[in-house]
């Protein structure tokens, strides 16, 4: 008997990943290609990104097996469903993906449960209510100038602006100013205190995502106890746990993102935060969209207990 298949696309702004499934939950085919999001990208690049891993990820696996599929899209999704239908009939699949955004797949990625909440920090930080699989209310998510409180590049700035403001007033040291000196400066050693937070400001005014590399360098210098990074670990988990408390009501809440999904203060500070609820950690989202394609086709006892083995990882 040819054996049914079900396809899950995670296009983000970093990279896309396409997973191929069958319906049992086992994992045929896997892809990661460039970014897929149309907004930060451009339609042409972030099309090409999900053809390029769509193809891999199917190998010799005939594209007409496929009875059902779903693509989780951060940024505008509308001017790219054109485009994927033709991208899916030239790999000989029936039909047209159906599409999904990004925060909800995140969620789908960590909890089985149709109703619960998101809370991700990675680069951003974002926080959301979902009803049925679908995002019924958001909170933060506002970009890195305005919002975004508890990500990486949030905790990368708090650690810069500490270090900038300990070298106005003087000399400084610690192992956080060391790790952020070094990120900045390399061997370079202007010649007083306030040289040193003169050259830190011109470089990461330069290039601002410099900062969200420094999320990394605050948990190791916590994870040694300084003071200082302590005090902003403990600051993000605040901030981010004050954003899901905007928007959960209840049910599961689903950690995602580098920041919360990695063993470090961060996620360890969020997690004491939340004792009593129920928190799990989003695991492959191109698995998780492979899922929520396959349930209507999955027998309703079946349907939570095959959602490990989609969302396993590659």
């Amino acid at each position: 008997m040819t054996q049914s298949l079900v396809v899950g696309v995670d296009a983000g702004a970093t990279s896309t990943r396409v997973a191929v499934h069958a319906l049992d939950g086992t994992r045929v085919g896997y892809a990661t290609a460039g970014a897929g999001n149309p907004t930060a990208h451009g339609l042409a690049k972030a099309v090409a990104a999900i053809d390029a891993a769509l193809g891999e990820a199917l190998g010799g696996h005939d594209g007409g097996r496929v009875v059902a599929s779903l693509a989780g899209v951060a940024g505008h999704v509308e001017e790219m469903r054109a485009e994927l239908a033709k991208v899916w009939a030239d790999h000989g699949i029936p039909g047209a993906p159906r599409f999904m955004g990004d925060v909800a797949i995140a969620y789908a990625a960590g909890s089985p449960e149709p109703d619960g909440a998101l809370l991700l920090s990675g680069t951003g930080a974002v926080a959301a209510r979902i009803v049925g699989f679908d995002l019924d209310v958001i909170a933060d998510g506002l970009g890195w100038l305005l919002g975004d409180a508890g990500s990486g590049f949030w905790i990368g700035r708090e650690a810069a602006k500490a270090v900038v403001d300990a070298f106005d007033r003087g000399p400084a040291e610690g192992t956080l100013v060391a790790l952020v000196v070094e990120h900045f400066l390399g061997g370079e050693r202007p010649a007083t205190p306030r040289d040193v937070a003169d050259r830190i400001v011109r470089l990461a005014q330069a290039d601002h995502m410099r900062l969200a590399a420094l999320s990394s360098l605050v948990s190791r210098a916590a994870a040694a106890g300084d003071p200082m990074a302590v005090k902003i670990v403990r600051e993000a988990a605040d901030h981010l746990v004050a954003t899901l408390r905007r928007v959960h009501v209840s049910g599961p809440v689903v950690l995602a993102g580098s920041v919360l999904t990695s063993p470090g203060p961060v996620r360890e500070a969020v997690t004491r935060l939340l004792a009593g609820e129920t928190v799990t950690t989003a695991g492959d989202a191109a698995g998780a969209a492979a899922w929520l394609a396959a349930r209507d086709l999955l027998p309703e006892p079946g349907r939570k207990a095959l959602h490990a083995a989609f969302t396993a990882g590659a």
